[in-house]
C-alpha cells in the first residue's frame, strides 16, 4: 500500500471483533523515482524506532537503502509501519560519523583508527593499573543489539570487572524491569500484544500510544471501531488522541499516580472485586495493601489528583466488571517519585482479579525503547546476564563457569551502578574512564547544565561511539563512527518479548563499524583473557555472539535456548523464552500461576519501595514465597518538587510521534522534521488567558535549574501543567533544562516528568506554533483563528 503516515499517522481501519485475528494491511515507502522493479533485494528485519519492534524488509538498490515495507506475516505489525518506521530510515543516509575523532584543545579533529583506539586503550590501561576496575564506567542505549550488549556485558563484568554498567534505558524502561522483579520475581513482560485483540477492556495509565506505539494504537483503533469494542480508560494530564477515544479520561496532576492508583485498589478491596481463590493461591500480602489502601478513598485521591471522585469509581468499575483487561504503562508512571510503586499496583490490580497468563487479561509495561528489553536481559544494565541476581553467590558462580574467569571478578558485592551514580562518580572523578555508546544524555539526561559540565571536565576521560556527531559527541575526547541497523546483523527484542532478527543490507560508510566489532577490538587490545588465557569474550561474529547469549540465557526466565538465526529469518518475530519445551516460543508467562519469586530463580530479593533498602536474603526466604506473587504498595507522597508561588505551574516532557529521542535521525528524514520542526511549549486555554499568552507567542519557562524559550501551543492539557517535547536539544531549548535531579527510590529513574516552573510571555508571535495539529497538541483553536494581524 502507498503510504502517507504524515497526515494519516495511524492509516485506514481494519476493524475486527473480540476473538479473532487482526487483519493485515502493508505499508510500503519507497523514495522517489524508485519502484518496486528497480529494487535488487528485500532484506528482513525489524523497525528500530520505538519499542513497538515492527517486522519489515529493506529495499535495497545498488548497494543504498531507498525504502521500507512491512512483513504481513510478522506477528508484531501484521505489515504495518507508523510515521518513524516509515521515514525514519532516511536519517541513516547523510550527515553520518566515518572518520574517528580526537580532541586537540577545545576542537575535535578527524584522524584514524589505530591512533583513536591506542589513546582510548592507552588510558583505560593506565587507570586500570593504578586505580582498578571501579575507574571505568559504560554507558550505552537501548538501540543496539543482544549480541552487542552481550559482547560489552561479558567485557564489563567478567574482564575488567565493574559494576559501573548503565544505559539509558534507566531513563525510559527502568521502573517497568523493576516492578516485574517486586511483583513476580524477574524482568519480562507477562503478556502479549494478541491480547489486545480480545480483550474486554482497556487501561492506558500513562501512556500516549497514539504517538509512542502509534502501529500499536492501530491495533487498537481496529478493535475499538469494531462492533465489540472494548471500554477505554485514560490515564493523562493532556487530552492525547487516545483520550479522545476513552469511555473514562482521568487527566491527573502529573506526579500524583500513586495516589490514584491506591485509590483503584481500594475500590476493587471495598466492593469485593477480588478473585480471592487466585490471591490466596498465587499471591503473598494481601493483607499489607489492604491496610495501606484502606482510608485511600476516591475522594481522598480526587483531592490530590485534581479529578472527580466519580470518575475515578468509574475506572474502578470498569476493571472490576471487566472479564479480560489488558493494562499498559508508560513513561507518564515511569519518570515520576513514587515510579515502581505506582507501577506495582498496575500489577496489583492484576492480580487481585486473576487476570494473568490468559488470552485478553494481562499486563504491557511498556520500554521506551525497542531493545531495551535487550540491555536489560544482557546485562549492561540493572542485571547480571540472564535476569540474574547480583545477590546470589550461585548466579555468579553460574556465569563464572559459563566465561571460565575467576567469580570474584565478576561484580556482585553490591548491586550494578545506576546511571544517575555513575554520572556523580564521573563528576566527582572516581570514574575516570566513561565510554557512551549510541546515546546522548547532553539532551536526554536531567539537569543538562550538570552534565554538560561533567561530560567537559579534566576529571573524566569520555569516550562515544555514535553514528552521528552529537551534543554528546562535541564534549567527548575521542569518538567512534558506528554502524547504524540495516548496516549490521543481529537480533533485538520488543515489549512483549518479540525478538526479531535484523540482516545486514548494506555496508556502513566510510570507517564506521559494528558496535560488537568496536568492543571486540577494544578488548583484544586490552588484552583480556579468561583463566586459561583464551580472548574474552570468546566470539568474532554476530552469530557467534547470538550463540553464546544463547547459553547465558539457557534455563532463566528469558530464555533464547531454542532460537536461530535461521528459524528467526524464516518466520519473523518468535517470543522468548523459546526452548525444548517451547520450540515455537511462549505466548503469555504465568499461565499456572506460578511466578519467578522462588529463591533460586529470583532476580532480586525486593525493596522498601517508598526508600529503596533492599530486603535481605534472609529476610525474603522467611517470608515463604514459594513461586507466588507479591503483592505491595505504599502510601501516597507529593513530588518532589511542588508548584509555589514562584514557580506555580507543573512542568511534563514527553514525545511526539514524528521524533524519536534526541532526533539524531528522525531531523535528518525530510518528512519527519517538516512535521515538527522546532521547539514548543504547551499550555492550556486558562493558563494562556491568564498569563496574557496567544497562540505562537515566544515564552519562557523557568525553573529552578535554568530556562528555555519557545512559541506557545495553547492545547487542551489540563490547566496548571506545562508540556514540552524533550526531542530538541540547543541549550535554549532542551525541555531538560528545566528537570531535576532526583529518581525513585527503586528503580532509580529519574523525575523527568513533574518540575515546578514559571511561565512568561517574552515576545509576540508571527502565526501558530510549530507544533503538529494532529496529535496530542491539537491546539484549541483552530489555526485560521490564531494567524496575527
Amino acid at each position: 500500500m502507498k503510504t502517507d503516515r504524515i497526515d494519516d499517522i495511524w492509516g485506514p481501519r481494519t476493524p475486527h471483533t473480540s476473538g479473532s485475528i487482526w487483519p493485515q494491511r502493508v505499508d510500503q515507502f519507497l523514495i522517489d523515482g524508485v519502484s518496486e522493479g528497480d529494487v535488487d533485494a528485500w532484506i528482513r528485519g525489524a523497525c528500530l524506532l520505538c519499542s513497538n519492534g515492527c517486522g519489515l524488509e529493506v529495499a535495497v538498490r545498488d548497494g543504498h537503502m531507498v525504502g521500507v515495507r512491512g512483513r504481513a506475516e510478522d506477528r508484531v505489525n501484521h505489515g504495518r509501519l507508523g510515521p518513524k518506521g516509515l521515514y525514519g530510515w532516511q536519517g541513516e543516509q547523510h550527515d553520518r560519523l566515518t572518520t574517528p575523532l580526537i580532541r586537540e584543545g577545545d576542537r575535535l579533529v578527524e584522524t584514524d583508527w589505530e591512533t583513536a583506539m591506542s589513546t582510548v586503550v592507552k588510558r583505560s590501561r593506565t587507570l586500570l593499573e593504578r586505580k582498578g576496575p571501579l575507574s571505568h564506567a559504560f554507558y550505552t542505549s537501548g538501540q543496539l543489539m543482544i549480541e552487542e550488549y552481550y559482547t560489552l556485558a561479558v567485557i564489563g563484568k567478567a574482564g575488567i570487572g565493574t559494576p559501573h554498567m548503565d544505559g539509558n534505558t534507566r531513563l525510559c524502561t527502568a521502573t517497568a524491569a523493576s516492578a516485574f522483579q517486586e511483583s513476580f520475581g524477574s524482568d519480562g513482560q507477562p503478556s502479549s500484544y494478541t491480547d489486545i485483540d480480545s480483550c474486554d477492556a482497556l487501561f492506558l495509565f500513562g501512556h500516549n500510544v497514539a504517538e509512542t506505539q502509534s502501529v500499536l494504537w492501530s491495533r487498537m483503533l481496529d478493535r475499538l471501531d469494531a462492533a465489540d469494542p472494548p471500554r477505554l480508560v485514560c490515564v493523562d494530564p493532556r487530552r492525547t488522541k487516545v483520550a479522545e477515544r476513552a469511555t473514562v479520561h482521568l487527566p491527573i496532576r502529573n506526579g500524583t499516580n500513586l495516589a490514584l492508583m491506591n485509590a483503584l485498589v481500594h475500590e476493587l478491596i471495598a466492593h469485593d472485586r477480588v478473585d480471592h481463590v487466585y490471591v490466596d493461591a498465587h499471591t503473598v500480602g494481601f493483607e499489607e495493601i489492604q491496610q495501606i489502601t484502606h482510608d485511600t478513598t476516591p475522594e481522598w485521591a480526587a483531592d490530590i489528583c485534581g479529578v472527580t471522585a466519580d470518575g475515578i469509581r468509574a475506572a474502578a468499575e470498569i476493571f472490576g466488571t471487566s472479564d479480560r483487561v489488558v493494562s499498559t504503562c508508560s513513561m507518564g508512571y515511569y519518570q515520576s517519585h513514587q515510579a515502581t510503586a505506582a507501577s506495582c499496583q498496575v500489577n496489583n490490580m492484576h492480580l487481585l482479579r486473576g487476570m494473568l497468563g490468559r488470552r485478553g487479561a494481562g499486563i504491557l509495561q511498556m520500554n521506551g525503547q525497542p531493545s531495551a528489553e535487550n540491555n536489560r536481559e544482557a546485562g549492561c544494565g540493572p542485571a547480571l546476564p540472564g535476569f540474574r541476581n547480583w545477590d546470589n553467590p550461585e548466579h555468579a558462580r553460574e556465569l563464572a563457569e559459563l566465561w571460565n574467569v575467576d567469580p570474584m571478578v565478576i561484580p556482585h558485592w553490591s548491586p550494578p551502578t545506576d546511571a544517575n551514580t555513575i554520572f556523580r562518580y564521573a563528576e566527582q572523578g572516581s570514574v575516570g574512564f566513561l565510554w557512551i555508546a549510541g546515546t546522548n544524555p547532553a539532551v536526554s539526561m536531567p539537569d543538562l547544565g550538570r552534565i554538560r559540565r561533567i561530560l567537559a571536565g579534566d576529571q573524566c576521560f569520555v569516550v562515544v561511539s555514535d553514528g552521528y556527531r552529537t551534543e554528546t559527541t562535541e564534549l567527548a575526547d575521542v569518538v567512534l563512527p558506528a554502524a547504524l541497523w540495516a548496516e549490521k546483523t543481529g537480533t533485538y527484542t520488543n515489549v512483549d518479548r518479540t525478538v526479531h532478527l535484523q540482516e545486514q543490507a548494506v555496508k556502513p560508510p566510510g570507517q564506521a563499524r559494528s558496535d560488537q566489532v568496536i568492543f571486540t577490538e577494544y578488548a583484544r587490545r586490552l588484552g583480556l583473557t579468561d583463566r586459561a588465557g583464551q580472548p574474552l569474550p570468546a566470539w568474532e561474529s554476530p552469530e557467534q555472539a547470538f550463540e553464546a547469549w544463547k547459553a547465558a540465557s539457557a534455563g532463566r526466565p528469558c530464555d533464547y535456548s531454542g532460537l536461530t538465526y535461521r528459524q528467526l529469518h524464516d518466520a519473523g518475530g518468535i517470543q522468548w523464552p523459546c526452548n525444548e519445551t517451547a520450540p515455537q516460543g511462549t505466548e503469555r508467562l504465568y499461565v499456572d500461576g506460578v511466578f519467578n519469586t522462588d529463591i533460586e530463580m529470583c532476580e532480586t530479593y525486593g525493596h522498601n519501595l517508598s526508600t529503596g533498602a533492599p530486603v535481605s536474603e534472609t529476610a525474603y526466604r522467611a517470608r515463604r514465597i514459594d513461586g507466588r506473587a507479591i503483592l505491595k504498595s505504599v502510601p501516597y507522597e507529593h513530588a518532589f518538587e511542588e508548584p509555589d508561588e514562584t514557580y506555580p505551574l507543573r512542568l511534563t516532557t514527553g514525545r511526539t510521534v514524528y521524533h524519536w529521542h534526541t532526533r539524531t535521525k528522525t531531523r535528518r528524514s525530510r518528512q519527519l522534521n517538516d512535521a515538527a520542526p522546532s521547539m514548543w511549549i504547551e499550555l492550556s486555554e486558562p493558563d494562556a488567558q491568564r498569563l496574557g499568552v496567544r497562540e505562537g507567542d515566544i515564552v519562557r519557562v523557568t525553573s529552578r535549574r535554568g530556562s528555555i524559550e519557545a512559541p506557545a501551543r495553547v492545547s487542551h492539557i489540563r490547566e496548571g501543567v506545562v508540556f514540552a517535547p524533550w526531542h530538541y536539544g540547543d541549550s535554549t531549548t532542551a525541555a531538560n533544562e528545566l528537570t531535576l535531579t532526583g529518581w525513585d527510590p527503586v528503580s532509580k529513574q529519574p523525575e523527568l516528568k513533574v518540575a515546578a516552573v514559571a511561565v512568561e510571555r517574552i515576545a509576540p508571535g508571527h502565526g501558530p506554533a510549530p507544533a503538529p495539529a494532529n496529535t496530542a497538541s491539537t491546539p484549541v483553536r483552530p489555526p485560521d483563528e490564531t494567524v496575527r494581524d
